[in-house]
């Protein structure tokens, strides 16, 4: 992690749809931003404020209809940069058990910036839907 060693985007809202390498009971989305000592200006406005995340109820082809499919939202949350740069939100995923390939991370706000938002690291966290019973999932 490293300052300008990110995934910028222009503006304080936008959004980026993850491809998982198969299909994924998500429980938990983990957002990483740098800390404000590594930040060369000692701010990190750009750091994103307000996420959503989301995934598709219909189909996974990514055919011609893919545009209108039908999401689903797993959680909003609020990255705060007063506290630890890497930070994990659990995902409501009960109501849907079961598992997917695609996940939608919605950025709604940053912290001030207005020219452009950073995210350094998103990790998905759950549990391989081929995967054999087990006590713990796979990240």
């Amino acid at each position: 992690i490293f300052p300008g060693n990110c995934w910028a985007f222009k503006g304080h809202q936008g959004q980026v749809v993850i491809k998982l390498p198969a299909r994924v009971y998500l429980t938990a989305i983990t957002l990483q931003h740098i800390s404000k000592d590594a930040s060369p200006s000692g701010t990190i406005i750009s750091a994103p404020k307000d996420i959503a995340v989301f995934v598709s109820l219909l189909g996974t082809s990514g055919g011609v209809d893919a545009d209108r499919e039908e999401e689903t939202l797993l959680g909003v949350f609020t990255y705060n940069v007063e506290k630890n740069p890497t930070q994990t939100f659990p995902l409501k995923n009960m109501l849907l058990p079961r598992a997917f390939s695609h996940v939608k991370l919605l950025v709604k706000s940053n912290w001030g910036n207005p020219w452009y938002t950073c995210i350094y690291r998103v990790k998905v966290h759950g549990k391989m839907e081929n995967q054999k019973a087990s006590t713990q999932g796979q990240d």
